[in-house]
């Protein structure tokens, strides 16, 4: 009974995280990166804190969840899918806290109407971290899928 609540968790925390970053991938990024820099800066900042602290809920839950399922899973094939699962939403946790989170975070402290002469336009870098975080967290998505159909 344990485990199928957890695997109920897991897969609802994996599936609204995948599906936040591919609605991200397919209409934010490519929104933010049409628009002009001063109207990027204003839009990014009021995204950039939208998705806290539901996302790191949602990813933490996957990757913990995982680890305990693998754990206790006595199928060898299951047991390895969700060991996948567990470090692909690892690495997408990863990947946001490194990457993604420092450029939102220096792009809410930015005055959209005063921006610095020698601005650097992080939307080339967001997006392409963006773009790996997303496959990371479908990665997880379709292991942790795959390892309830063996269970099955």
């Amino acid at each position: 009974m344990v485990d199928t609540i957890l695997v109920a968790v897991v897969l609802l925390a994996n599936g609204l995280a995948a599906g936040v970053l591919t609605g991200t991938v397919l209409g934010g990024v490519p929104l933010l990166q049409a628009l002009p820099t001063d109207r990027y800066v204003h839009a990014h900042a009021f995204f950039a804190g939208r998705y806290d602290p539901f996302m790191p809920l949602c990813l933490a839950s996957t990757a913990l969840g995982d680890g305990v399922l693998a754990l206790r899973a006595t199928d060898g094939t299951a047991r390895a899918l969700l060991v996948v699962a567990a470090i692909a939403a690892a690495a997408v946790i990863t990947v946001s806290v490194t990457r993604n989170v420092p450029i939102n975070r220096w792009v809410k402290t930015l005055d959209p109407d005063a921006l610095p002469a020698d601005f650097d336009d992080p939307r080339p870098r967001w997006a392409h971290w963006n773009r790996i975080r997303t496959a990371l967290a479908v990665l997880a998505l379709t292991a942790n899928v795959s390892a309830v159909a063996v269970l099955l």
